[in-house]
């Protein structure tokens, strides 16, 4: 701790979205104090560099990955960095005692064959894999509370799983019926140019990608399966639109019985209750992403259909708050036993 007894960061990875998201929150945070922010490639520069929107703000020059250096500077480190590259470094930082909150994709699946075979990379060692927990705030968040090692949800995991939960957990949904259509703004892509994300190629247009073979499709069923208590699987499809942020999950599955829109909002108000980022709409009203803009909520609406004995679920968040940032300072707070909305009392940002 710092003199004025507040927890020391470090930041992994403050050159990419996430990271500098997790600076733009974490600067508001009362308990937190940013002692450290980290770049391998751009070690040696100032932050403000690469983002002229933090002069002023963070006046510090970017630091190597060094654990040991880190443990000196800092409590605990947010990993914000590509899959693969967490799987190294994650262990280091743990050995040296750092707590770790990781936004990487490298920890979340509990089989690490299942890993190498969707993520393409040399999985971490076992051991690794069940210490971390999967902190998805609102399902598992007693889980984390004096942890030391969280693994933070994917941005379409997160969306989607927090609009199925509730309906599988109550069997109200045929697991062998989901479908889900999932749009990301490009800011999901990370930083690093490309040919897909090319203004030109994005720009009024709608890409397609991954089809059936998205690395967060066993992210997704490893968590339905869990709460189902049985094997589900999922058609998961996701899709590129030209805009900078958010996420919308529209999820289709059959109904186990005659449930009426009001039945699926008080469910989910039910299941949400006490958990400040979760907000159902009403009934005939269906969220869109600019509505959750900014900020770390994720909003849910329903529509069912008597004719096919379908519901569709829509749940937005924005994939760099929710869906990265925001939710791993959530986990933070869970982690160290504060006030779960400390440092993300931020309204979405509209129009």
């Amino acid at each position: 701790m710092t003199v004025e007894g507040k927890l020391r960061a470090a930041i992994v990875g403050s050159t990419g979205y996430g990271g500098v998201e997790l600076i733009r929150l974490l600067q508001s945070h009362p308990k937190v104090e940013i002692t450290s922010v980290i770049s391998s490639s751009s070690a040696g520069d100032a932050i403000e560099e690469g983002f002229p929107h933090l002069t002023g703000i963070i006046d510090r020059r970017l630091d190597g990955v060094d654990p040991a250096q880190m443990a000196e500077r800092a409590d605990v480190v947010f990993t914000a960095t590509p899959s693969g590259v967490s799987a190294k470094l994650v262990p280091q930082l743990l050995e040296v005692g750092l707590k770790v909150v990781d936004l990487s994709g490298d920890f979340r699946l509990k089989d690490g064959a299942e890993y190498e075979y969707w993520y393409k990379h040399t999985a971490p060692a076992d051991e690794y894999l069940e210490q971390a927990v999967y902190g998805l705030c609102e399902v598992f968040g007693e889980r984390v509370a004096g942890v030391d090692f969280i693994s933070n949800p994917g941005c379409y995991p997160t969306a989607t799983l927090l609009g199925l939960i509730p309906a599988i957990q109550a069997g109200w949904i045929k697991h062998d019926s989901i479908i889900i259509d999932a749009k990301s703004g490009v800011t999901g892509a990370g930083r690093g140019t490309s040919l897909m994300v090319h203004y030109a190629e994005i720009n009024e247009n709608l890409k397609t990608y991954k089809i059936n073979k998205h690395q967060h499709i066993p992210e997704i069923e490893q968590t339905l399966t869990e709460i189902a208590g049985e094997k589900v699987t999922v058609t998961f499809t996701t899709h590129l639109v030209p805009m900078s942020r958010g996420i919308m999950s529209t999820m289709y599955a059959g109904m186990t019985g005659n449930y009426t829109e009001q039945d699926f909002v008080n469910l989910y108000r039910e299941y949400y209750a006490g958990r400040p980022y979760v907000r159902v709409r009403d009934v005939g009203v269906i969220p869109a992403t600019k509505e959750v803009s900014g900020s770390n909520y994720c909003d849910i609406g329903f529509a069912t259909d008597a004719r096919t004995g379908r519901v569709t679920i829509v749940s937005v968040i924005d994939n760099v708050v929710k869906g990265a940032a925001g939710q791993a300072i959530q986990n933070l707070n869970l982690m160290m036993g504060w006030e779960e909305t400390l440092g993300l009392g931020y309204t979405p940002v509209y129009p």
